[in-house]
């Protein structure tokens, strides 16, 4: 656990909290106030983890801006006088590859003080990761790591394969940024030595290179029981900034008993996070944003639902080849059921916000249950597609169309990602009907559920209309996931 805090005593603190989910910890005295990196000397008897002396750089991410002249003197500091208690030294030292002073290296070693040889490009990937490492790794008591910020999928791919084949010494290799997460969860797949946590105190100093908190990496996703016949699922999109997916079906893989693991692939490109999977033995992917359209090109065969449709949520691994599912349909039908009550769409006027991959599941139900729906996008044209497709009505999405919105509007949908993480006041940025004044008699359902009440739904529900958002849809579709995954009922 990556340690930021201002003082030793902050820091002592938050391993007292999480000392039951860490094997070791990490000060960076780079972070410490002035006064407190002189007596960084201190900590390692302040705890009882083995500890990492790390004072990072600006240029390589820290807060460091002195000189090296300084930086030496500091590490000399924090490493003399040992005690002939080793646990009251530290345990480990993270020296940079251009950072060679014989006498601190030396110090190190006669105390016991394993070094960290690292490199960092906080901008671009590293290709040659074992060729790197080996001329890293100066003796035999050295641990050579690598941290490196992804451009895509590809390369942290490539991080898998350098990392799978390198056995023969202890190493550290990392992929930071949202491209990264895997590299995280899954460092038991690259041999790595360790993995990086922050406490969720200080997340934020950490959360762009892609820290997790302890708690997460280990209760959610199991880290230290990962092994290599974990079977392995989990959800494509971007950006991916939340989801509730990994807690839905890591929990049901808990309480089946199963050696299985769900977890976030993040990339632009859905063709990256096949080639991605494929390579990693991933057998199964929920899909999200922007993808539910994009991946139909990849697949090998198509379930009656996706044909239909035109989208798919939901594919499987078999046989080398990718099948296709939509499981969105039912996951929204079960729970708009449940939020309508008694209330039938039989010949009721229905409006749609948005015409995506998401819509088109939702669409696609609606007429099943007999509704009149009127389909309302920004782009006129794919509105008039999809409607015809299904003998409905469209209507651009745009101040112009309130009048069609008050004739569609016993229930409406928002399909739209507008919304979703925003806890502002309804505005044009996160409420895609903002020109539309509800009457209170409406019923409103949003399929996004970060937030749990989104600007949209909070200015219906405050005009008297009954709202919803799309948690249920989510975990039922999740519960059809899981069942195609590992052919057992959700419990």
């Amino acid at each position: 656990m990556t340690l930021t805090g201002k003082t030793l005593d902050e820091d002592v603190k938050l391993v007292k909290k999480y000392e039951k989910y860490i094997d070791l910890v990490e000060l960076r005295v780079d972070y410490l106030n002035e006064d407190e990196q002189l007596y960084a000397r201190r900590f390692p008897s302040m705890i009882y983890q083995p500890c990492i002396l790390t004072i990072r750089r600006d240029v390589d991410g820290g807060l460091f801006s002195g000189g090296e002249f300084a930086r030496t003197n500091l590490f000399g500091r924090a490493l003399a006088f040992a005690n002939p208690d080793k646990a009251k030294n530290f345990a480990f030292v993270d020296f940079e590859d251009d950072f060679h002073i014989p006498s601190i290296q030396d110090a190190a070693m006669a105390f016991g003080v394993r070094i960290i040889r690292s490199y960092h490009n906080m901008t671009d990937p590293v290709l040659n990761i074992r060729e790197r490492c080996d001329i890293m790794r100066k003796t035999g008591y050295e641990i050579p790591k690598i941290a490196f910020m992804p451009h895509s999928l590809s390369d942290v791919l490539n991080l898998f394969k350098e990392g799978e084949r390198m056995t023969q010494y202890d190493h550290i290799l990392c992929a930071m940024g949202p491209l990264g997460f895997p590299s995280r969860i899954l460092a038991s797949y690259t041999n790595s030595f360790l993995t990086y946590v922050s406490p969720s105190e200080g997340i934020e100093h950490t959360k762009s290179i892609g820290h997790i908190d302890p708690i997460m990496i280990n209760d959610l996703y199991h880290f230290k029981s990962i092994n290599q016949d974990t079977q392995l699922y989990g959800i494509s999109g971007w950006p991916l900034v939340k989801t509730s997916s990994p807690e839905i079906h890591n929990k049901g893989y808990e309480n089946k008993a199963l050696n299985a693991l769900y977890l976030p692939f993040r990339s632009p490109l859905i063709s990256d996070t096949l080639s991605f999977c494929e390579k990693i033995g991933v057998r199964g992917l929920s899909v999200t944003i922007p993808h539910k359209e994009s991946v139909l090109y990849y697949l090998h065969e198509q379930s009656p639902e996706v044909a239909q449709i035109g989208a798919c949520n939901t594919i499987v691994r078999k046989n080398n080849k990718w099948l296709g599912y939509n499981t969105d349909a039912t996951g929204f039908r079960r729970a708009l059921e449940e939020f309508l009550g008694g209330v039938k769409l039989k010949h009721k006027k229905v409006s749609v916000i948005g015409a995506g991959g998401a819509a088109k599941a939702i669409i696609y139900t609606l007429k099943l249950m007999g509704a009149k729906v009127c389909i309302f996008n920004r782009t006129v044209e794919t509105a008039a597609k999809l409607a015809d497709k299904y003998g409905f009505s469209y209507c651009e999405l745009s101040p112009h169309c309130v009048s069609k919105l008050n004739e569609y509007s016993t229930l409406i949908v928002q399909t739209t990602s507008v919304g979703m993480n925003s806890e502002g006041p309804s505005s044009s940025e996160n409420d895609p009907i903002y020109f539309y004044d509800f009457k209170g008699s409406e019923m409103v359902f949003d399929i996004v559920y970060e937030p749990s009440v989104t600007p949209i739904m909070k200015r219906a529900a405050i005009a008297g209309c009954k709202v919803c958002n799309g948690y249920k849809m989510l975990e039922y579709q999740g519960f059809e996931q899981f069942k195609l995954f590992t052919g057992l009922d959700y419990e």
